[in-house]
C-alpha cells in the first residue's frame, strides 16, 4: 500500500446525508434480488456498506479499504460486518462476488482501462459491477482549486496531490471495456445540487477528500455504472 495521510472520517461524514444519496441511488439499480456475497470496495465510515447490507440482509456483506480510521469508524458501525484493509488496485478473488458495490472510489485509481475489466473479472456469472465516480474535475470547485494551486509556493505539492486523481473516461470508454469483459452495461450520469452554508462549507466538504493534499449551490456530476457479468 502506498505510504499516504490518511483519510479522515469524521470530516467525511459531516456530510453523511449528501454523501449517503449516490449510493443508495446507485444501489437502486443494481438488478439482482438475492446474491450471496457481496463486497464494498472503498467502505470508508461504513455508510454505504450499511446501505448494502440493509438490501441484501441474507448476504455476506463485507467492506475494503485502505484507511484505517475509515476502517475504525465502518467497525464501530457495524460491528457484525467483516472489513479488510486493502488497497483495490491490486485487489481481486478467484471465488467471485455476486455484487461488487465501488462508491466514489474509483476515480483515485489509475489505468481505468485494465482495472473495470480486472474488476469485472471477480464477478460470478450473473454478478454486478456498481460504481458511481465523480465527475467533476471541470466544475467551478475544482477549476478554483487548480487556479489556487498554481498560484503560490504550494504549486509543485497541490500539482502533485491532483495528479492522484484519475481522469473520468468517456461513456463509450466503459461501455467498451465492461462489454469486452463479458458484461451488459447500463451508464448513467447525475448532478446533484447541494445547498450549502457558505463557502467555507465547500472547503470543508472537499477537506476529506480532493482539497486534503459557494446560501451556496454545489453542482457535484457523478458517473453510474451497473455492468452484469453474462452467465
Amino acid at each position: 500500500m502506498n505510504a499516504k495521510p490518511d483519510w479522515d472520517a469524521a470530516q467525511y461524514l459531516r456530510f453523511e446525508d449528501e454523501r449517503t444519496r449516490p449510493p443508495a441511488d446507485l444501489l437502486a439499480r443494481v438488478p439482482l434480488s438475492d446474491p450471496k456475497r457481496c463486497i464494498d470496495l472503498g467502505c470508508g465510515p461504513g455508510n454505504s456498506t450499511e446501505l448494502v447490507a440493509a438490501r441484501f440482509p441474507d448476504a455476506v456483506n463485507q467492506g475494503l479499504d485502505s484507511s484505517p480510521d475509515m476502517l475504525e469508524k465502518a467497525r464501530k458501525r457495524l460491528p457484525d460486518l467483516s472489513f479488510i484493509l486493502g488497497d483495490v488496485n491490486t485487489w481481486s478473488d478467484a471465488a467471485g462476488y455476486d455484487v461488487i458495490f465501488a462508491n466514489a472510489l474509483l476515480q483515485w485509481l489509475p489505468d481505468h482501462a485494465a482495472l473495470f475489466p480486472r474488476l469485472a473479472g471477480s464477478l460470478t456469472p450473473g454478478g454486478c459491477l456498481a460504481v458511481q465516480m465523480p465527475n467533476n474535475l471541470n466544475e467551478p470547485s475544482h477549476v478554483a482549486m487548480r487556479e489556487v494551486a498554481a498560484d503560490g509556493p504550494w504549486a509543485e505539492k497541490l500539482a502533485n496531490a491532483k495528479a492522484e486523481r484519475a481522469t473520468i473516461g468517456s461513456f463509450g470508454d466503459y461501455r467498451s471495456w465492461l462489454v469486452d469483459a463479458g458484461c451488459r452495461v447500463d451508464i448513467w450520469q447525475t448532478t446533484y445540487v447541494h445547498a450549502l452554508a457558505n463557502l467555507e462549507a465547500i472547503a470543508e466538504w472537499f477537506k476529506s477528500t480532493g482539497l486534503k493534499p459557494y446560501k451556496v449551490l454545489l453542482r457535484f456530476p457523478r458517473l453510474f455504472i451497473v455492468a452484469v457479468r453474462e452467465g
